[in-house]
Order: structure tokens, then sequence, then C-alpha cells
């Protein structure tokens, strides 16, 4: 199995980002990790982790796509996660929002990344979906891993049993090896999603402005959804969709499924 090491790991200087809109911090840095493909004229990859997530945690899977695709691949850690500045501000409900709108477009630009394939699990997945549907930078395809469009009953019982896991057993120590500052990087993500205010959230109602193929992947065993979710996708845009259902899978296809994962998402990304 062939696994590319990145090219360049380092840090962005998002200099140009108003430091409202991020935590309330100045001076805010990006880590990330670039892998150079060997055809550079096909859209690159860029990669979008989970609310607990960081560039490193996607491990070898986005060096072993880049490989057996030749595209190029960006990987990068959100403000609050993995080597990147620590906010000092909590979530606001729109946060996703200001992600998607915001902040990729910046990265984006600092790389010269032009019509990227967006792959995004989780938080990832939803950002990945709100720029396709309202970002100014053309987005060739989606890939998203255990979306969410909306708030489930299903998606507060798990993060309040997060929660509980975090208080209870040694999560907090195995999220300290990836992250600068883990309490901060977990209250900021569990805070907001058991916010009153979070039960509203929904993006729904954007959904019937993604034009670009999407494929979409669910764990029957996730504990943050359901399948409703990829159902409220597939029912909305106006698009080319395709669907990856799988059993014995939780809320990270990537690991649990990574071989059937891995086939899906060349597949969809070879047809570009």
């Amino acid at each position: 199995m062939d696994k590319l090491k990145p090219s360049r790991i380092g840090l962005l200087d998002l200099g140009k980002l108003d430091p409202d809109k991020i935590g309330g911090k100045t001076g805010v840095e990006l880590e990330y990790h670039w892998y150079n493909g060997a055809n550079r004229q096909k859209p690159p990859l860029v990669f979008l982790h989970e609310g607990l997530g960081c560039a490193a945690l996607w491990r070898g899977f986005p060096g072993r796509l880049c490989a057996e695709t030749g595209r190029s691949v960006l990987v990068y850690s959100r403000a609050g996660y993995g080597l990147s500045t620590v906010r000092a501000d909590p979530y606001d409900v729109d946060y996703m929002h200001v992600e998607a709108l915001d902040v990729l477009p910046l990265v984006l630009e600092a790389f010269k990344v032009r019509q990227p394939i967006l792959i995004g699990h989780s938080d990832g997945a939803s950002i990945a979906l709100i720029q396709a549907a309202l970002g100014v930078i053309p987005v060739s395809g989606l890939i998203l891993e255990s979306p969410h469009v909306v708030v489930e009953a299903e998606s507060i019982a798990g993060i309040q049993k997060a929660k509980q896991i975090y208080e209870t057993t040694d999560l907090r120590k195995r999220l300290k090896r990836h992250h600068r500052n883990a309490d901060r990087t977990f209250w900021q993500w569990n805070d907001i999603w058991l916010d009153p205010r979070f039960r509203d959230w929904d993006i729904r109602g954007i959904l019937e402005r993604i034009e670009c193929p999407v494929l979409a992947i669910q764990g029957l065993d996730d504990e943050y959804g359901t399948l409703r979710q990829i159902d409220e996708i597939e029912a909305r845009v106006n698009t080319e969709f395709g669907r990856l259902v799988l059993p014995n899978c939780g809320h990270t296809p990537h690991r649990d499924q990574e071989e059937q994962v891995f086939l899906a998402m060349r597949s969809f990304v070879d047809v570009f």
C-alpha cells in the first residue's frame, strides 16, 4: 500500500482575516500538510476534518489518495485544532458558516487551489456543503463523510455521551497528543452542540444551490447521526448524487472501513 508523506508541513499565516471571525485572535496560523500530486492539471483534493479532528488525525489516508490518483492534496487544521492557533473565544452557532465562507477561501487562495474536490468529515462535511452552496470558490465535487445538515436527537445524545467519556476516561489524554489545548478543543465543540440555540441549526435550505457531483458516505452505527442526513442531501441537491452506506461502521468511515471508503473516493475522484 503506497502512502506518501506530505511534501510540506507548516503554518499558514492568515493575516487577512478579521480576528473577530476566528475567536478574537490576531496573528492566526493554521497547520497544514501539502502533498504534491503527479497530475497538477486536475482538481486538487482538500480535506476538512471533524469536530475533534486535525490534519494529523487523517493519518496516511490523504497521502494514499494522492499517490493513487495523482492529485495534489491539502490538509489543514482549523483554528483551535492540532498545531493551529488556539481560539480565544467560544464557538457561536454560525461557526461552520464562518469556516466555510471566511476562512476556507483564504486558505485556498494561499495555496492557489482552484476548483477543488472538497473531502469533509462530520463538521468538515457541513463546511464543504456550505462553501459549495454559498461560497465564491467554484467546487468540482464533494465527498461527504458523516455529514450534518440538521440536528437530530441522535446527534445530541452522542455529544452528551462524548462529554461523559471526556470527563471519565483517557479521551482527554489522547486528544492532548494531537491538539495544543485539548480542553479548549473539546469544549468549544461540545458546548456549542449542547447549547439550546444550536437545536435550530439547519442548512437544508441551501442544498438546492449545490450543482457539483456529491458522494455521501455514512456508517450505520454512527453515534452522532442517522441515514436521514444523507437522505436530506440527496432530496435537495440538483446534481449527480452517490451514496455509500456501511454496516459495522461508526462516525469515522475512513478509519472503520478504510478500504471500502478509499475505493469509493478514488473512483469518484478519477472521474474529474
